[in-house]
């Protein structure tokens, strides 16, 4: 009865738009002024002591096991969550992260191989051709997600203002579309790292279809242990969310020390402006090991490895939409992914998309491009921002 209780005081003060929640008993109740915009039905009692233990992961294998069910929009309903000054995701009695992560050079391997190495079929039904798996940039309100996709690429490529013969190393190269990028388009000798043995197949027979042998090369082994020559250019892209909090300041000595003095690197990834944070069913079911830095860490960290910073870009608004774009294309095609997954992961992979594009809008997350260089900031780029946009 008590659980009952606080249960539905958690449900009244949660959400900034109408709700209807219909509880185990059968019993519905209505949240808010107006129509209701979601429709929640409990059909199991969820335990106040496992929400006050980590409300993420008990309410995430809710949803993944039918407990919880929602009719209208995961994302609608999880960003008015966190609008909510009063949601259970804003108070610090029901926030709970997990504690501190192992990242080894083992078990950095296996954290990724666990998402990305999900196959590289079930990554081809909804991501676009280029086969990005990061925040698009949405230079036109029409874009389509691979038009933005190589939006993203070159406005990453443009702000390096990269010389032709220099060298590029993209750590965490995904399925290889920016550095090969690099080496067909802005004619760059390229190296790309990776941990997943699926992208490292795909990018190796890329090269080799391509014909770019001699001046694209990709390594599968963990960024720490790249024995190479220093780099004129640095890219990496979704990468130190996966490092760690206790490893972040050995990511970013790393990008300095393979970086030639007054060499360029653009960073690309998910930070927090509110500060660091981990989340618990993010890390147990979809990125193990996974801590999104804050925004003063990542500055913290850049500074003490002895680079300066030339700019900083939010990207927040490009990766919601992207990931509503993800969302969509992963609906149109569920028929194909039951013959690959059972219901529970689809449940998963739904409330991943849903609550990563709600987490964004509401500016509980961001993402931030970081231009930074070996020495004095940006001496040896343009003077002004005007080069970033010029074909």
């Amino acid at each position: 009865m008590l659980d009952n209780m606080i249960f539905k005081q958690l449900m009244k003060h949660s959400f900034t738009i109408p709700v209807e929640v219909t509880y185990p008993n059968g019993k519905t109740e209505k949240y808010g002024n107006g129509a209701p915009q979601v429709k929640i039905k409990v059909n199991e009692k969820i335990p106040v002591k496992d929400l006050l233990r980590n409300a993420s992961i008990t309410l995430g294998e809710a949803y993944m096991d039918k407990k919880i069910e929602v009719s209208g929009s995961l994302q609608v309903l999880i960003n008015s969550a966190y609008e909510s000054a009063n949601s259970f995701l804003n108070n610090n009695k029901f926030k709970r992260f997990l504690p501190k992560q192992s990242h080894s050079e083992e078990s950095s391997k296996n954290d990724v191989q666990s998402h990305y190495d999900l196959g590289n079929d079930f990554y081809k039904l909804w991501l676009d051709k280029t086969m990005t798996y990061s925040c698009a940039y949405f230079e036109k309100p029409d874009d389509t997600l691979e038009k933005a996709q190589m939006n993203k690429v070159h406005h990453i490529l443009k702000k390096l203002d990269p010389k032709p013969g220099s060298s590029l190393l993209d750590i965490g190269c995904g399925w290889g579309t920016l550095m090969l990028t690099a080496a067909k388009e802005y004619n760059m000798n390229v190296v790309g790292i990776t941990l997943s043995e699926e992208q490292y197949n795909a990018v190796k027979q890329r090269i080799k279809d391509e014909g770019l042998e001699g001046q694209a090369e990709v390594l599968l082994e963990d960024y720490r242990e790249l024995d190479h020559l220093p780099f004129d250019y640095i890219t990496s892209v979704g990468m130190f969310e996966h490092v760690g909090e206790e490893n972040l300041g050995e990511y970013f000595n790393t990008i300095s020390r393979y970086l030639k003095s007054n060499g360029v690197a653009l960073i690309h990834g998910i930070t927090r402006q509110q500060g660091g944070a981990y989340n618990g069913w993010i890390n147990k079911y979809i990125f193990p090991g996974g801590y999104v830095p804050g925004l003063n860490e990542n500055l913290t960290h850049i500074i003490e490895s002895g680079m300066q910073v030339a700019d900083i870009e939010m990207l927040r608004r490009h990766y919601q939409r992207t990931l509503e774009m993800w969302t969509d294309n992963f609906h149109k095609v569920l028929p194909e992914v039951r013959k690959m997954h059972d219901e529970r992961f689809i449940r998963m992979w739904d409330l991943y998309l849903q609550a990563c594009a709600a987490s964004f809008e509401s500016g509980n997350i961001d993402v931030i491009q970081y231009l930074i260089s070996k020495g004095p900031s940006a001496r040896t780029l343009p003077m002004t921002r005007d080069y970033m946009y010029k074909d």
